[in-house]
């Protein structure tokens, strides 16, 4: 199950809910008869969605079953996921964060990094967040810097430019 989005509190009175997207496609993802998946009290539970609007840029869902601002308010904090297999395929070139995160980053030549544990966006440029035993790196998740991209392999090859790695230090 992939995380597509968390539920951070209740909108209005009548329970519906403002939705931290965790996912490219807010409009399709969230749109009237999806089912979107949580685990609550060590149960997985089915959420269908009766309707999707967006406020400020966030998915205010109504929700099947969910009709006061108290049922609302329980789902606080949850988290939204879907099968994998539900996911759109991809253009070629272009990775879910899921399938980065776990990757191996080594240089062509070999040298382990460590692994992808994260991928930050902002300031326009989207990083590989990787931990090893010296600390944390950053790297630009860039055609001339990430050389090779191998997901069933779970190994990406980078070709950093001089003083990258020194920034990390």
């Amino acid at each position: 199950m992939v995380l597509v989005g968390r539920i951070a509190r209740p909108q209005g009175h009548r329970g519906q809910v403002v939705v931290n997207p965790a996912t490219d496609f807010p409009d399709e993802r969230f749109a009237a008869g999806a089912v979107l998946h949580t685990l609550r009290e060590g149960r997985v539970e089915r959420l269908t969605v009766v309707a999707m609007r967006l406020h400020q840029g966030r998915p205010v869902l109504t929700l099947e079953d969910v009709g006061t601002m108290n049922e609302a308010q329980a789902l606080a904090g949850l988290e939204l996921r879907v099968p994998e297999t539900e996911l759109a395929v991809l253009p070629e070139g272009t990775y879910y964060e899921h399938d980065l995160v776990g990757c191996v980053l080594v240089t062509r030549d070999g040298r382990e990094l460590g692994t992808v544990r994260a991928v930050e966006g902002g300031g326009g440029t989207t990083r590989l967040v990787a931990g090893s035993g010296r600390g944390e790196i950053q790297v630009p998740l860039v055609h001339d810097i990430c050389v090779r991209i191998d997901i069933e392999e779970k190994r990406i090859v980078v070709e950093p430019p001089e003083g990258l790695l020194d920034l990390n230090a």
